[in-house]
C-alpha cells in the first residue's frame, strides 16, 4: 500500500466513524430501509468502481483507500428509505461514474460524487425521491409523500403556529426524529473537526449564513414566514452536508477565504431553493453549483493573496 493510498484510508476510516452516529440515529427514526440503501449503495459503488479501475487499467489496490465506500455511504443515508433498490444503484453508479472517474478519479473530480448522484436522481424521480416514512412519537406511521421540509414549503395560507399544531411542533424545530436525526450528524462533524480531518471554515460560514438569512426573513410566523433559524438548520440533510460534503477538501476552495465564501453561497443557495425553489431542499443543486465555482474562487484568492 501506498503512502497515498494509507493515508487517504485512515482519513476516509475517520469519515466512517464520524456517520456512524448519524446512521445509527437515522435507522432508529427512520427504519431498516435505510440500511438496505446504505448496503446497496456502498455494494454499487465498490463494484462500479473495481470496474472502471480495470477498464482504466488502473491498480485495483486504489480500492483499499475507502473513498468508494464513504461516497456510497453518504448517497445512501440521503436518500428516502422506501426508495426501490434499482434506483438506489442507478444513482450511485452515476455518483462514481461521472462524479469521480470521468474527471481521472480521486482527487481530480470537481463536483462531489455522492450530489452528483443524488442530483440525478431527485431530477429524475422527484415523486421517489420526496416519500419518506412518517414519524410519530418515535415510531414509524406509515409512509407519506411530505416531509417537514415539503410540509413547510407547501403549506398554502396556512401560518407557521397552524403547521407547528398540526405537525408536532416541526414548523419551529425540524419535527419528530429529524432534529435528532442531524444532532447526530453535528456531533460526528464536530469529532471530525476535533481530529483535524475537516476544517471548519466552510461548515461554520454555511450554518451562520443560514441562520442569519432565516432570522431576517422569519416574521414571527405568519403564513409569508420563510421558517425559524432552528428549521432550517436541523431539518432535512442540513448538518450531514454541513459537515460531511461541504468539507470535502477536492471539491472546496483551498484559502480561508474561499472557504468562507464557499459555505456562504451553499446556504444562500440552498435558503432560495428552499424558499422559492420547485424542490423543498437545495442542498444538492447548492453543492455541485459551488463546486463548479471553486476554480473561480480560488483564483480570485490568488489574484488578492
Amino acid at each position: 500500500m501506498t503512502p497515498a493510498i494509507s493515508t487517504t484510508s485512515r482519513i476516509m476510516q475517520i469519515v466512517l466513524l464520524a456517520l456512524l452516529p448519524g446512521l445509527i440515529v437515522t435507522t432508529y427514526f427512520l427504519g431498516t430501509g435505510v440500511l438496505v440503501n446504505v448496503g446497496v449503495s456502498i455494494a454499487t459503488a465498490v463494484v462500479t468502481e473495481a470496474m472502471i479501475l480495470t477498464i482504466r487499467k488502473a491498480d485495483l489496490l486504489t480500492l483499499t483507500d475507502c473513498s468508494a465506500i464513504v461516497t456510497g455511504l453518504l448517497l445512501g443515508l440521503a436518500l428516502p428509505p422506501s426508495l426501490p433498490i434499482w434506483m438506489v444503484i442507478t444513482g450511485c453508479a452515476f455518483a462514481v461514474i461521472f462524479g469521480k472517474h470521468l474527471y481521472g478519479g480521486l482527487g481530480q473530480n470537481l463536483f462531489n460524487p455522492a450530489m452528483v448522484g443524488y442530483a440525478v436522481l431527485i431530477i429524475s424521480f422527484p415523486l421517489a425521491m420526496s416519500t419518506w416514512p412518517i414519524i410519530q412519537g418515535g415510531a414509524i406511521d406509515g409512509i407519506s409523500s411530505a416531509t417537514p421540509l415539503d410540509t413547510f414549503k407547501f403549506r398554502g395560507a396556512y401560518t407557521i403556529d397552524e403547521i407547528w399544531t398540526a405537525g408536532n411542533g416541526f414548523a419551529l424545530v425540524a419535527g419528530a426524529g429529524w432534529q435528532w436525526i442531524n444532532l447526530a450528524y453535528l456531533a460526528g462533524g464536530l469529532g471530525l473537526i476535533y481530529f483535524k480531518v475537516a476544517r471548519w471554515q466552510a461548515p461554520a460560514a454555511m450554518l451562520i449564513a443560514l441562520s442569519l438569512l432565516a432570522i431576517i426573513f422569519y416574521d414571527n410566523g405568519s403564513s409569508q414566514s420563510l421558517g425559524s433559524p432552528l428549521f432550517h438548520l436541523f431539518s432535512g440533510g442540513t448538518m450531514l452536508v454541513a459537515f460531511f460534503i461541504v468539507t470535502d477538501p477536492v471539491t472546496a476552495p483551498g484559502s480561508n477565504l474561499g472557504l468562507y465564501i464557499y459555505g456562504a453561497g451553499i446556504a444562500l443557495i440552498t435558503f432560495i431553493i428552499r424558499s422559492i425553489g420547485a424542490y423543498p431542499d437545495g442542498f444538492a443543486f447548492a453543492v455541485l453549483l459551488m463546486n463548479a465555482l471553486t476554480p473561480l474562487i480560488d483564483q480570485v484568492r490568488l489574484r488578492t493573496a
